[in-house]
């Protein structure tokens, strides 16, 4: 009760004290005196007057001069020296309320409150201008249909294991999900195959602003040939003769368009959705995997757009995974933006995953072990033929949206989907390999990856022991915050929006990659070359950081590796 009533006592002396002051200037202003208001500036004689276009007025000389003065009285509204005099009587009552510091604690909580603010006023601010088509035209091939849509209809063949027909429906985005216990948002979440991007893509070039039936005024050529989709219906029982036929009949077929003879192919481009390794198989063997699309002579003129490059292949593209949601609005965008922001997290950190026993060098099994001796700092959700929750959205967004770090191991090989559904749910990824993400995905993700992401070494973990627990638990509260805001950021950036919707403010996946083809065949076709003055295996280095001299990660992607692969 008496701090209370010592708190009452000082609102009433500060308001006593506003009332004496507001006193005075009334009391000794004579209101009616004065005309429109007018401003004289130091070192200038002429009057700048507000006029009100109402009425007729005129401001004589005499006026001016006597609105100094007031007839002899104070003028509190220009005397600045009494106003000064009046605050210097103020301020030991003021200095009493003067506020106190606040904790580190609070001071965090204030910060955190005004950047979740400042970036949600900045993004619904950040409208896209209406951009010219000059030097953004793109031709579209009208491809025979047994290119692209037959394949459609050949959709029991994607997978021997699965139905993969219903993932091709919505344009490529799969079921309409709902949002069953709240775990997503009331619009734009579908049941989306991770390999669908092929459609997605092309269902999105239709609504491109840019498109031009003119060949001779396009910037880039767009090969509209679902190339993944293709593969998937021969790669584990096919011969390599069926798995290379489209392949090769697609390269016959540019050869004897009127376009190609421009360029050679320097200025087409095509969108798979399977990774890099599906497509370069290099011998006849029919053992051997894949087919052998990329490494056709004309394909390597070509600039391919993959969810998964090759670090030593200079005409590749990463882009990312297809995630779940797709957005019919900015304000879904910013709705999920928000709610991340707001998501309690309780684990430390996750894996969702299964191991890779067959494969020497994986780290999976390492992780799980991790995962497990952490206790409830880590949650598994282990992937396995008699569990079916990692391919269900519910199961794997609600892991990640509890989780402050999510684990991202090489699979069979360096990228993951799980990768882009993390930073979906705004958790922090954590690689093992600067191939899952750093080298890849150039156009959509800051090539300061400490921003959004922790790097563990992958030697570390498998023979040293490191402890990923200790290794994320010594990050400070304060980078972990930083992070997150970065991570939740880029959620625009890596998602493909409902091909029947069109954003205002926000460049998605898809926007950045057409901006990111532009640029590319832009240089290529400046330059008029199709390669660049250095050893191609070294691309990943000179692509990333501009230059291919010696840098730690070399061992990464060492020729050893770069030969097993291929």
């Amino acid at each position: 009760m008496d701090q209370m009533s010592r708190c009452r006592v000082k609102i009433w002396l500060v308001l006593c004290a506003f009332f004496v002051s507001w006193y005075f200037l009334i009391h000794n202003a004579k209101w009616y005196t004065l005309s429109s208001p007018t401003t004289t500036f130091r070192n200038q004689e002429t009057t700048v007057e507000i006029i009100d276009f109402n009425t007729t007025h005129s401001t004589s000389d005499d006026e001016n001069k006597n609105h100094g003065s007031l007839d002899g009285k104070i003028d509190w509204l220009h005397d600045v020296s009494q106003l000064r005099a009046l605050e210097h009587e103020l301020e030991p009552v003021l200095k009493k309320f003067k506020p106190k510091p606040m904790n580190e604690s609070d001071e965090r909580r204030v910060n955190e409150t005004m950047i979740e603010k400042l970036r949600i006023r900045r993004s619904k601010s950040r409208f896209k201008t209406k951009r010219s088509c000059s030097g953004r035209y793109i031709y579209v091939h009208n491809l025979p249909s047994r290119f692209n849509d037959d394949i459609l209809d050949d959709c029991e063949a994607f997978n021997k294991w699965q139905n993969m027909c219903p993932y091709i429906g919505n344009n490529g985005l799969g079921p309409n999900l709902g949002n069953p216990q709240k775990v997503f948002s009331r619009y734009g979440w579908y049941l989306t195959n991770q390999f669908m991007l092929e459609v997605i893509f092309r269902s999105r070039m239709t609504q491109y602003e840019c498109i031009t039936k003119n060949s001779s005024e396009a910037s880039a050529i767009y090969v509209p040939y679902y190339a993944g989709l293709d593969v998937s219906r021969y790669i584990f029982d096919g011969t390599t003769t069926s798995r290379d036929a489209l392949s090769l009949d697609l390269a016959q077929w540019l050869r004897e368009q009127p376009e190609w003879n421009t360029t050679y192919g320097k200025n087409h481009f095509l969108v798979t959705g399977r990774i890099t390794w599906d497509f370069r198989r290099g011998s006849d063997n029919e053992e051997d995997w894949g087919n052998k699309l990329m490494l056709l002579p004309e394909f390597k003129n070509m600039t391919a757009l993959t969810i998964e490059k090759s670090p030593w292949n200079s005409n590749e593209f990463a882009i990312p995974y297809p995630t779940y949601f797709h957005p019919r609005t900015d304000d879904d965008i910013i709705d999920w933006m928000n709610k991340m922001t707001r998501r309690r997290r309780r684990n430390l950190f996750c894996f969702a995953g299964a191991p890779r026993p067959k494969m020497e060098d994986s780290i999976r099994d390492k992780v799980i072990n991790q995962c497990f001796k952490s206790g409830r700092k880590c949650r598994l959700l282990q992937c396995s033929d008699n569990n079916s929750k990692c391919y269900q959205p519910l199961d794997v967004m609600q892991l990640f949206q509890s989780s402050v770090f999510c684990l991202q191991p090489p699979g069979d090989s360096y990228t993951r989907r799980s990768t882009f559904d993390s930073i979906l749910a705004g958790c922090i990824p954590v690689f093992f390999t600067p191939g899952s993400a750093y080298i890849q995905y150039l156009w959509h993700l800051p090539k300061e990856f400490s921003k959004y992401s922790v790097l563990i070494n992958e030697e570390d973990v498998k023979h040293k022991n490191v402890s990923i627990e200790r290794i994320l638990s010594r990050i400070p509260e304060k980078k972990v915050s930083q992070m997150r805001n970065e991570v939740i950021g880029l959620i625009p950036k890596i998602i493909y929006a409902d091909p029947k919707a069109k954003l205002e403010k926000f460049r998605d996946a898809f926007d950045l990659s057409v901006d990111g083809i532009l640029q590319r065949i832009g240089n290529l076709t400046s330059n008029n070359t199709s390669s660049y003055d250095f050893d191609e295996s070294y691309s990943w280095k000179y692509y990333l950081f501009g230059s291919v001299k010696k840098h730690a990660w070399d061992h990464y992607f060492s020729n050893s590796v770069n030969e097993k692969v291929k």
